[in-house]
Order: structure tokens, then sequence, then C-alpha cells
């Protein structure tokens, strides 16, 4: 009986070592502090645009990007335009109904 808990403790403990190896590489291979904006094109009614928005803010939540997120306004319908305000209430988002390409 007592093979067998060595035998867990020293699986457990190599799964361990494997987990904070990958974890230490993980943490050398992600960019470093370069943050970059994220212009999404939002046009009628805003179709795919919640999912892109969440989706970017949860890549930042991780850490595997550091960023805002821009909606850039390319003719939205007034559902549309209720959805990017709505999504720009959000920290790090932004909304942009005029001006320049690059906001």
């Amino acid at each position: 009986m007592t093979q067998v808990v060595q035998f867990l403790a020293a699986l457990l403990a190599a799964f361990g070592l494997v987990g904070l190896g990958w974890l230490a590489l993980g943490a050398l291979l992600l960019p470093g502090v370069c943050p970059a904006r994220m212009v999404v094109d939002a046009q009628g009614d805003g179709g795919g645009l919640e999912q892109t928005v969440k989706a970017l803010l949860w890549l930042r939540r991780t850490g595997l990007w550091w960023g805002e997120v821009v909606i850039k306004d390319r003719g939205l319908d007034a559902g549309g335009l209720a959805l990017a305000r709505a999504l720009a209430e959000r920290q790090g988002v932004v909304f942009s109904q005029d001006g320049p390409d690059c906001v």
C-alpha cells in the first residue's frame, strides 16, 4: 500500500513540475508590454460585434494582449449604434462615430 501512495505522490510531483515549467515557458514567450489598438469596423446591425469585443476583452483579461478596443462606425443602423454604445461603456472600449480611419 505504501508503494502505491509513493507512486501517486511521485506522479503528482512530476505533474506539478511540468505545470510550473509550462507556466515559466509561457511567461517567457508572452510579448512585453507594448499596447496595441484593435479597431473593429462595425456596420449594419452590428452582427458579431459583441462577440468580437468580448473576445478581445477576454484576451486582455488573461494578459495575452494589452491595449484598447476601438469600435469604428462604418454605417451602423439604430440597433447597431445602441449595441456599440452599450459596449463602449466597458473599460478600455472606445466608440468612434466619425473622424479619420486611424483613431
